[in-house]
């Protein structure tokens, strides 16, 4: 069964203009585009992070008892935060502009919404080291138990495998999925020097978190070297360390990576083909249960 995305809760809660901006900038941002997402009603929930698998020895002897078994889980918050990107231009700009200022404003909106798609993409890796009035992302909720070394040094990345869904990686949309862009409007404002003039104003709402339901929700191969013929770089042995983190039968959905991290494990492939022909680049690896899917992103640093 298909999960909703951002994209989804878009076209049930807001306008038709925002749903077709959404829906083409998201093509670039596949952590948005592809990950499943929920609404709330408030702005914040508490959910139990699967820590520990319950052990224990369960058999047992006639007229003998045995003892509970008991995993570990962990209870964190998941909160929403306010995310209002806003944009102003004069008045006089937009009306003398050649196409005319419903034009101007429609090529001005979109900006907004490809930069803030691009924003929200980073804060899922980064969180508070992409703002810090954001939420947490990836980098905080990654167990160390999860993660692969590479041992780079220098211009250093990751690859991120990502599981979706109620019980692991998700988006939040908190007051009902609200994810709204207001109509352009003639507002007074203030000039660098503090001197006034009118402006069209527009700007998006929307009350985003994400949630990491498990230990096992997400793993990561870091200090990848992105540096040119390093020897510390990507290659399937390091992406086989990474799948064999997750339990049996929990694979995970798709590998996020960079456009050069993939070039690595294409030129690892060419390396070791026996007819010497380079190899094609990659768009999935082997996985346990399946091939997992290869997603490329600009949202990844290459150095990190």
């Amino acid at each position: 069964m298909s999960m909703p995305t951002l994209l989804d809760i878009a076209k049930r809660n807001a306008g038709d203009g925002v749903v077709g901006l959404i829906d083409e900038t998201t093509k670039a941002t596949p952590e948005v585009r592809l990950g499943a997402a929920r609404t709330i009603s408030g702005l914040n929930y508490y959910t139990h992070v699967r820590t520990e698998l319950p052990s224990g020895d369960s058999f047992r002897d006639a007229n003998e008892g045995v003892a509970p078994v008991k995993g570990s889980t962990e209870k964190r918050l998941v909160e929403t935060f306010i995310y209002n990107p806003r944009w102003e231009c004069d008045v006089a700009v937009a009306d003398s502009s050649e196409d005319g200022a419903a034009a101007f404003i429609a090529e001005e909106a979109s900006a907004i919404v490809e930069a803030a798609m691009q924003h929200l993409a980073a804060q899922f890796y980064y969180g508070t080291g992409n703002s810090e009035k954001g939420f947490p992302g990836l980098l905080a909720a990654v167990d160390t138990s999860m993660e692969v070394d590479a041992e780079g040094t220098a211009n250093k990345t990751s690859v991120w495998a990502v599981r979706w869904g109620t019980k692991d990686v998700r988006w939040v949309v908190g007051e009902d999925g609200a994810l709204t862009m207001g109509p352009a409007t003639k507002e007074r404002i203030l000039d660098a020097d503090g001197n006034p003039l009118t402006a069209y104003v527009q700007e998006l709402l929307a009350f985003l978190g994400l949630q990491v339901g498990s230990t096992y929700s997400v793993g990561r191969i870091k200090n990848i070297d992105a540096s040119e013929g390093s020897s510390n770089a990507l290659d399937d042995d390091l992406l086989a360390d990474l799948v064999e983190l997750f339990p049996a039968g929990k694979d995970p959905d798709l590998l996020l990576m960079t456009r050069r991290a993939q070039k690595q494990l294409k030129q690892s492939r060419t390396a070791t083909n026996p007819t010497g022909k380079p190899a094609p680049w990659p768009e999935s690896i082997d996985g346990v249960a399946g091939p997992i899917p290869i997603q490329i992103t600009d949202a990844i640093s290459n150095d990190e």
